[in-house]
């Protein structure tokens, strides 16, 4: 593995086939060790991480990879029928590796070997690292979960032994533990990595951030917790220079408007002065003229100071990111502190909780329900809805305000707008509160009146909570299924701010800690092997 590697993007332009552009003249080193790349949905992470894996060709300039790539895609590209040695690209040099060892010296299986002797001992190695030592190599794709398809992923990626290696979103399908294991990884990686993530977690093991926006990408070094501080910094320093900016122009056009009046003045007393002097009228005009000019010249003065004032509040006004936060007051979700919202008793459902779990949730209790991915939690959810029944069990529940926020966010009706969407929910609710209500939530103007389907996820994410958290009746249980998982960072911001402002109980499913950290969780439910017990936070 190279200790100089790196990624050199120079002049970089790109657009997708219906002619919108992405990039234009973007440059940027990726130096050596540990880099997280992050932005808004939307911004280019992925498309940048695919130009540089050179699976999408760039309009105009170039990018230039030092040592050997590596590259784990969000989707894997793999079909179920794949064993787990194809996925790793080593079942070649296993079947060499058995022919030798039966007796046969053609030279071919020598040259499929290499240096890989000890393939299957590393091989092992690495699949006990990302919490895979249990899965055999002759396995198929297909009798695997998600998060373990991922962890394959990324182990083939490390057997190849790459000295640069890209990462986009490594984290979205893992639980807690299989997260775990990869940011202990990635700890000890020492070549160049490019991450895309919205793991904050994950990011905190950078050595530094690498911004995208505007058009360039701007190095942070450090954390993301640094990176955090050093935007708040700017924030603080960005704010000052408006209110600065803004006083300025106000100062100025105080003094243009002095000036005008003062100007004023001394022309009515010079003409009253010269009539009294009896002074020739062709002489007045003179005077008239030349004082006309003087304060001209003077307006002007003062105009380019006004011009000039409001330049650099506009300059200011830029440098201000576009990072804006929910503020609510939702006293309409209050539920009285011990109120039985659900209770479930003896809870199975096909081979899942083994031999019953029981639940109870009482207002206004914050739970976050962790476990392995596969273990029930989104049935569990789903039981607690009443979208499903139990196969055994007893339920008893409160009034039905209970609302239940999938990973999809598709709770809206993608064919009306997001002001539809709301009167739909709150049909009570007076058009002129619905406008500023949605404002509050982001959809200022026009924003309000686009169709939920041409919406981004962020903007998905905000529009259904402003539905789901002012419906008539508001609710009292709030149930979130991985409500981060493709969320930008901003995004998630204000998903914390609008459940920091709810009054009632939730359950959420999730395994980002920072997240779960942010939202005055009080109750920690594990679930595992079909029992649900509580649990600690773990650090």
């Amino acid at each position: 593995m190279s200790s100089d590697a790196r990624v050199v993007v120079s002049a970089l332009s790109f657009s997708w086939p219906d002619g919108t552009p992405v990039f234009d003249q973007l440059s940027l080193t990726v130096p050596d060790g540990r880099t997280g790349l992050v932005a808004p949905n939307g911004a280019g992470k992925s498309t940048l991480l695919r130009l540089i894996a050179g699976e999408l060709e760039p309009a105009a300039g170039s990018v230039s990879v030092d040592g050997l790539l590596g590259y784990l895609p969000q989707d894997l590209p793999l079909t179920g029928d794949l064993t787990v040695s194809e996925v790793l690209g080593i079942d070649p040099v296993l079947r060499a590796l058995a022919a030798v060892e039966a007796g046969d010296a053609d030279e071919r299986h020598f040259t499929t070997i290499g240096t890989d002797w000890d393939i299957e001992e590393r091989t092992h190695a690495q699949l006990d690292r990302l919490g895979l030592g249990d899965v055999a190599l002759d396995r198929r794709l297909d009798t695997l979960s998600g998060g373990q398809v991922v962890s394959l992923g990324l182990a083939a990626q490390l057997l190849a032994r790459p000295d640069v290696l890209l990462l986009d979103e490594p984290t979205n399908n893992l639980d807690l533990d299989a997260r775990r294991r990869l940011h202990a990884v990635l700890d000890d990686w020492s070549g160049c990595l490019l991450v895309v993530s919205h793991d904050r977690t994950l990011l905190d093991g950078m050595d530094r951030i690498a911004e995208l926006g505007s058009g360039e990408v701007r190095f942070y070094g450090g954390t993301f917790t640094d990176y955090e501080h050093a935007v708040q910094a700017e924030r603080e320093v960005a704010e000052k220079n408006i209110r600065t900016a803004e006083a300025e122009v106000k100062r100025e056009k105080r003094d243009r408007q002095q000036a005008r009046e003062r100007a004023a003045r001394r022309a009515g007393t010079a003409q009253r002065n010269a009539a009294d002097a009896g002074l020739p009228k062709i002489l007045m005009g003179a005077r008239k003229r030349r004082a006309q000019e003087s304060a001209g010249k003077a307006d002007d003065t003062h105009a380019a100071r006004v011009s000039a004032a409001k330049a650099k509040l506009d300059q200011a006004e830029r440098s201000l990111r576009d990072d804006d936060k929910i503020v609510l007051e939702l006293p309409r979700t209050a539920v009285p502190a011990g109120r039985t919202l659900f209770l479930g008793e003896g809870l199975r459902k096909r081979d899942l909780f083994g031999s019953g779990v029981d639940l109870a949730v009482r207002g206004p209790e914050r739970i976050a329900l962790t476990g392995p991915n596969g273990s029930g939690k989104s049935t569990l959810l789903r039981i607690v809805t009443g979208d499903l029944d139990p196969d055994e069990g007893t339920i008893k529940r409160a009034d039905g305000r209970v609302a239940y926020l999938s990973q999809r966010l598709d709770l809206l009706d993608d064919d009306r707008t997001v002001a539809e969407n709301l009167a739909h929910r709150a049909p009570g609710m007076l058009p002129a509160d619905r406008m500023n209500l949605l404002a509050r939530f982001l959809f200022r103007g026009q924003r309000a009146h686009l169709p939920v389907r041409v919406l981004s996820g962020g903007e998905r994410l905000r529009a259904t909570l402003a539905c789901v958290l002012f419906a008539e009746p508001a609710p009292q249980l709030l149930l979130l299924d991985e409500p981060t998982n493709n969320l930008d960072l901003v995004s998630t911001a204000q998903l914390e701010a609008a459940l920091n402002a709810y009054q009632g109980a939730f359950v959420v499913v999730s395994h980002d800690e920072r997240f779960l950290a942010g939202i005055g969780i009080t109750r920690h439910l594990g679930l595992d092997r079909g029992r649900l017990l509580e649990s600690s936070p773990r650090s």
